[in-house]
């Protein structure tokens, strides 16, 4: 007996300490990295409710849930600041804010088993393919006929339902420190070929005292990234064409091999950081402020950080390389932050109205700038350092991520992982294919 009773008041102080620690851990605050390998660096977050400063639920007040994917704390203030705005106009309407961080996608898997979504949330570049059957259909929306060419088909299902709007399109390839590129004499690459050549000038040139790139194995999603973006420029070229059987299920996977190979040679050439597997993303801003890294594959969406190291950084965009002879630059991108409204809410005619107000072509502007992203809306005037860029490269092909159009559910940990792997040489090029082979099959047929 007196054992039983021992048991169990062990078995109480565990689950006591457990509750205490669960509920006062906040989320990661120091780098999220999303599915695409897009990481920023933020203030500390908690899935806490963060309601807007007039729009305190009270009395018959009416309360809309909106979950957003944005972590960088000025963003997300900037957010607020248009839902109060918002609140202003439409006082019987309280909009409450959550950022759940690096747990978002978790938190709304959960919520779409129990068909218990927020009324307005972050569809982070799945509006048709996962999210699609819980989305109010808002083509009839005034904002819809202004959607840009290039975001229009990512957001619009085949029977023509629009699924979100995009505020801040997403357009990867790669940021460059432009004070090296004009140090060294280089021209931001055009061809695969080229940005080899222009890495080997640096490294050889500085002695090895700048890194051509910055890769994190801790951080992994920047490893993934690498095949995800060139992914597509070799396989969704038109030279080389392989869309069919990716998405029939008869892709050679031995076709693979070359792409990892690629990324094995760059880290034995000594292109990318030495400290590859245990550098974290955290720590390329401060590098990159102080000309020791030269490119970093996707959006420049770091350039806060390296400005606090030094405010006259000079940071550019440039297309993806082309991989394949022929073959001309592409971006790789689609929805980055979006508001899509639950077809089930409540209050789907106020949801509707929300999405609406952030619409309008001030607030897009605002969102444009906080971002520093093309708008997912044409003609939204936006004045930031890399405006210029996204002019220039305007009519530049953007294909959608390759794993959200190829791959199946899953897939993208396949990559990040594997490619870790690849570069602590714990398999090879060969074995990073038979990997992807696998795992493709395994998935698909879940």
């Amino acid at each position: 007996m007196k054992k039983t009773f021992l048991s169990v008041m062990a078995v109480i102080l565990t689950i006591s300490i457990v509750l205490m620690g669960c509920s006062s851990r906040p989320s990661s605050g120091t780098t999220t990295t999303d599915n695409k390998g897009n990481t920023s660096t933020a203030a500390p977050t908690t899935a806490a409710t963060t309601t807007t400063p007039d729009a305190k639920p009270s009395g018959d007040k009416l309360k809309l849930t909106v979950y957003s994917t944005i972590t960088e704390l000025p963003n997300q203030e900037m957010m607020k600041g248009i839902a109060a705005d918002f609140t202003k106009e439409n006082p019987n309407i309280a909009v409450e804010f959550q950022f759940p961080g690096a747990e978002y996608e978790n938190i709304l898997k959960v919520k779409m088993a129990a068909n218990d979504l927020p009324d307005v949330f972050d569809t982070h570049g799945w509006a048709i393919i996962r999210y699609g059957k819980y989305l109010a259909d808002l083509r009839d929306e005034p904002w819809a006929k202004d959607m840009t060419d290039t975001i229009k088909p990512v957001v619009t299902d085949k029977d023509g339902k629009v699924e979100a709007l995009v505020m801040s399109e997403a357009k990867d390839g790669i940021s460059y420190n432009a004070e090296i590129l004009e140090k060294y004499s280089i021209q931001p690459p055009k061809t695969f070929d080229e940005l080899m050549a222009a890495a080997e000038k640096i490294k050889t040139s500085s002695n090895n005292a700048v890194t051509p790139f910055f890769m994190s194995g801790v951080d992994n999603g920047m490893i993934g990234g690498f095949s995800d973006l060139y992914a597509t420029s070799m396989y969704i070229s038109p030279a080389t064409n392989d869309a069919k059987t990716l998405l029939d299920g008869t892709f050679d996977w031995n076709k693979w091999t070359p792409l990892a190979q690629k990324l094995q040679d760059m880290n034995k050439k000594g292109y990318i950081n030495k400290d590859v597997l245990t550098a974290k993303y955290s720590d390329m801003p401060q590098l990159f402020a102080q000309g020791k890294v030269a490119f970093v594959f996707g959006a420049p969406s770091f350039a806060d950080e390296v400005y606090k190291y030094n405010k006259n950084a000079k940071i550019g965009i440039a297309p993806l390389t082309s991989m394949v002879d022929g073959d001309s630059q592409s971006f790789s991108g689609g929805e980055r932050y979006t508001m899509g409204a639950w077809k089930d809410g409540k209050h789907l005619a106020e949801s509707k109205k929300l999405i609406a107000f952030f619409a309008k072509p001030d607030n897009m502007s605002k969102i444009a700038n906080a971002t520093k992203l093309p708008s997912g809306l044409k003609n939204i005037a936006s004045k930031h350092e890399f405006s210029e860029y996204y002019k220039q490269f305007e009519n530049v092909r953007v294909f959608p991520y390759f794993d959200r159009v190829y791959l199946p559910n899953g897939m993208w940990d396949v990559m990040c992982k594997t490619g870790v792997a690849l570069l602590a040489g714990t398999v090879s090029p060969q074995q990073f294919s038979d990997k992807m082979k696998s795992e493709y099959l395994r998935l698909r047929n879940q």
